[in-house]
């Protein structure tokens, strides 16, 4: 077993009322009626995630794509990228009468 650091967002759905885990390390997600609820399930589905991608001997390729690096100095040789800033922006759309 590896263990490391994954950077994640925690949101709150308003008309689910459904927690939602997302890293942006992965482009990887799952939703819970509690916080707790979905952060076990992001868990599972991380492992799970994780395991078949070396199952298929395509780890190393999809880590790279989502910005991962090397460090040869730890057990797991894969550092997630860092999340610099979690923002709101303002986007506006045309409304359709």
């Amino acid at each position: 077993m590896f263990s490391f650091k994954l950077p994640i967002n925690v949101l709150r759905c308003r008309a689910t009322k459904l927690f939602v885990v997302h890293t942006p390390a992965l482009d990887l997600s799952s939703a819970g009626k509690t916080e707790a609820e979905a952060l076990h399930k992001f868990g599972e589905a991380t492992q799970l995630f994780l395991s078949e991608l070396q199952r298929m001997g395509t780890l190393d390729e999809v880590l790279e794509e989502h910005g991962w690096s090397k460090n040869r100095k730890q057990a797991f040789p894969w550092v997630p990228p860092e999340l610099l800033h979690h923002k709101s922006i303002a986007v506006k759309i045309p409304a359709h009468a």
